[in-house]
């Protein structure tokens, strides 16, 4: 998988769990754990874009 395909999977799974994390809250039971499970793993994956993007962009300029 080249690095802008890995990028994109991350993008759309970031997406994704902006959108599980938005209906979860739209849900009355909602469980503050799940919640705080799904921004800990939306964050993982922001983290891990930035570092991907840091690369390629120190990449391209050398």
């Amino acid at each position: 998988m080249s690095l802008e395909a890995h990028v994109m999977e991350l993008k759309r799974r970031h997406q994704a769990l902006e959108e599980e994390i938005q209906t979860t809250l739209a849900c009355p039971s909602a469980s503050p754990l799940k919640i705080a499970e799904l921004k800990r793993k939306k964050l993982q994956l922001k983290d891990t874009l930035e570092q991907l993007k840091l690369g390629m962009a120190s990449k391209s300029v050398h």
